[in-house]
């Protein structure tokens, strides 16, 4: 008679499995309840499970798998080229659980996502980016950075690029633009607009820290020597030092009215001016300051009451400016002829009239006349 075969079973063992197993259920249930899975438009990462013909995918633990096809792939083959199996990389999920149950995700949108956040960091770090001029328009600079084109303003040109010319002429600005096309320079990131893909420039930024050195070297008060760089309608740029530039406003050529500045000097010539302020790394400078004021003069010839004799050099909305002596104007109100036709009647451009003096401030530098033949006897 055969043997029954006996069964041992081991309580102990069955227990503890059982317990086990209770104890995985509940930290499953756990770590489920404590990751959130990603959402339409969060980077996630992983590493890359497999490469395949037309799509790739990527472990993203514990969330599941993440895939790579379609459009995405397409547009992301260079990028794709470069992987291989057990690489971790960076992507967007554009949908967070297709209909086979993968995530799906793009490479190419996680890139421009992370040169956005590159942006960010580089405006708050202030970092200096070597960069070539793609293109130029009226208004600046195209310049390429991580795939991503940005703007670089002509206002936001360093003083040595930004183009100086006398007339305006757009099409003139354009053709010294385009001048800085292939060359590369240095500049700041100043603007990020992710969601308007809009990225600016400025080279300014980045002269002003070493120039900040060079204009506090200087102040108000001190007498330059330098070369005329350029002449605008508003004034003369003149070349204090290397990489120090200062503006002759208008009103500060000379004490004569100063229309064209172009009429008094020439660019490359040299000439002494005084400095009359230092403000935000600009230094602003004053070449009629260093000559006679003539309105010291003619406080000693000059008193309210007196007849004197000008010669009418410029009409404005206010009226007419006659020139007493060199330096030295005043204005006619339009109000004592009653309109500009009118005044333009009685005075002419270039002719001498006899006028009489109302207003004489020396400490502003203030006359207002009145045409003789207006007042009443």
């Amino acid at each position: 008679m055969a043997k029954k075969a006996k069964v041992v079973i081991d309580e102990s063992t069955a227990e503890e499995k059982a317990l086990k197993l209770k104890k995985d259920s509940l930290m499953t249930k756990i770590v489920d309840k404590s990751v959130t899975p990603p959402s339409i438009g969060d980077v996630v990462e992983g590493d890359v499970l497999g490469v395949e013909k037309s799509c790739v995918y990527i472990n993203l633990h514990p969330y599941g798998t993440g895939i790579i096809f379609g459009k995405e792939f397409i547009s992301a083959r260079d990028i794709i080229k470069k992987i291989n199996i057990g690489d971790k990389v960076s992507a967007k999920v554009v949908d967070a659980g297709n209909k086979d149950g993968y995530i799906e995700l793009s490479l190419k949108e996680a890139r421009q996502a992370l040169i956005w956040d590159e942006a960010e960091a580089a405006i708050k770090n202030k970092t200096v980016l070597e960069l070539p001029v793609e293109e130029a328009n009226k208004g600046g600079l195209i310049i390429n950075w991580q795939g991503i084109k940005g703007f670089l303003p002509a206002s936001q040109l360093k003083t040595e690029h930004y183009p100086r010319i006398n007339d305006g002429d757009k099409d003139k600005i354009l053709d010294e633009l385009k001048k800085l096309v292939g060359h590369k320079i240095s500049v700041a990131i100043i603007t990020a607009l992710p969601k308007e893909g809009k990225l600016i420039f400025s080279e300014k930024n980045i002269e002003k820290k070493g120039k900040q050195k060079i204009v506090d070297k200087y102040k108000v008060g001190d007498i330059c020597n330098g070369e005329i760089t350029g002449i605008v309608d508003f004034g003369i740029f003149m070349k204090i030092e290397d990489g120090l530039e200062g503006l002759v406003h208008i009103s500060e050529v000379d004490w004569t009215l100063v229309e064209n500045p172009r009429a008094f000097y020439k660019v490359g010539e040299k000439v002494d001016a005084k400095i009359i302020e230092v403000k935000d790394g600009k230094i602003s400078l004053s070449i009629k300051a260093l000559k006679e004021n003539p309105w010291i003069e003619a406080e000693k010839k000059y008193k309210k009451g007196d007849e004197v004799k000008g010669v009418v050099i410029k009409f404005n909305k206010h009226g007419a400016l006659a020139s007493i002596e060199e330096g030295i104007s005043g204005l006619v109100h339009i109000s004592e002829f009653g309109s500009e036709i009118k005044m333009k009647e009685k005075l002419e451009l270039g002719k001498s009239y006899t006028f009489k003096i109302l207003l004489f401030e020396v400490k502003n530098q203030k006359m207002g006349l009145s045409f003789v033949d207006s007042v009443k006897k």
